[in-house]
């Protein structure tokens, strides 16, 4: 597995990606030489998916005073 250091794309790709990767932690499917790495790519997707949510919750927020004004 190659180490991706950035989440970039949309949202539900990064949220698919992150759903992957717990149900592989579930199942047993990730190997103890894979963990951190996987653990790592999660840490990473968990703020990326975060920070998507943070932005569109701001946009919707100015849309809506803009509206009211």
């Amino acid at each position: 597995m190659s180490e991706k250091t950035s989440a970039t794309g949309t949202y539900e790709e990064a949220f698919a990606e992150l759903q992957r990767i717990v149900n592989e932690m579930e199942n047993g499917e990730i190997s103890v030489d894979e963990l951190s790495l996987k653990v790592k790519r999660a840490a990473i997707l968990i703020q990326f998916c975060k920070q998507k949510l943070s932005n569109t919750e701001e946009d919707v927020n100015t849309i809506l005073k803009e509206l009211e004004a």
